[in-house]
């Protein structure tokens, strides 16, 4: 069975199921889920009020201090300069150029795997005598043509690659496809 949470921060629908458990932190935001934290200060002194009940919160301070070491540990890695990306005068140089390029493009596809901009790598011909089309009975003919283009893109932070029609071919297919009504 299925569970269902909504991250309080980013109202977005966190799926889980009953094996693993629930999210301790919302995968699209990164923000702690469950309750908002809240802190009780008391502003009275204790010599007036000695019938006051005072929350225990001995068990809620070493839950914190638990959670702060669990993140310390997390973010070692980054200290030990391992990991996709450190911290280095090299690193902070190529996002510099990485950020001019992004900016000269003229498509900017999300990686689907970190969301980052994808820089456009070149363009590669597909196609030729080796290719063998597939021909769409509902028109006739292929839906793009032989040989065709695609733009590749590799992203600068996780460094997958993908690639999109050139919009030459993208006319194109659209050309081929309407000429098939």
């Amino acid at each position: 069975m299925e569970e269902r949470q909504v991250c309080q921060w980013c109202v977005t629908e966190i799926i889980w199921d009953e094996e693993i458990g629930p999210e301790s932190h919302c995968p699209h935001c990164e923000n702690e889920l469950g309750g908002y934290r809240s802190l009780n200060v008391g502003l009275e002194n204790d010599n007036d009020n000695d019938d006051v009940d005072v929350p225990d919160t001995t068990a809620d301070n070493e839950e914190w201090s638990e959670e702060e070491e669990e993140r310390k540990n997390d973010a070692g890695w980054m200290k030990d300069n391992e990991g996709f990306r450190s911290s280095t005068i090299n690193t902070l140089a190529t996002e510099g150029v990485v950020q001019r390029i992004i900016n000269e493009q003229l498509e900017l596809p999300e990686c689907p795997s970190c969301r980052e901009y994808m820089l456009e790598a070149g363009v590669q011909t597909i196609g030729g005598d080796n290719f063998k089309p597939t021909i769409a009975p509902a028109i006739g003919h292929s839906v793009v043509p032989n040989p065709f283009n695609v733009v590749m893109y590799v992203c600068p932070s996780c460094y997958l690659t993908t690639s999109i029609l050139s919009p030459a071919d993208r006319e194109a297919m659209v050309e081929r496809l309407s000429q098939g009504d």
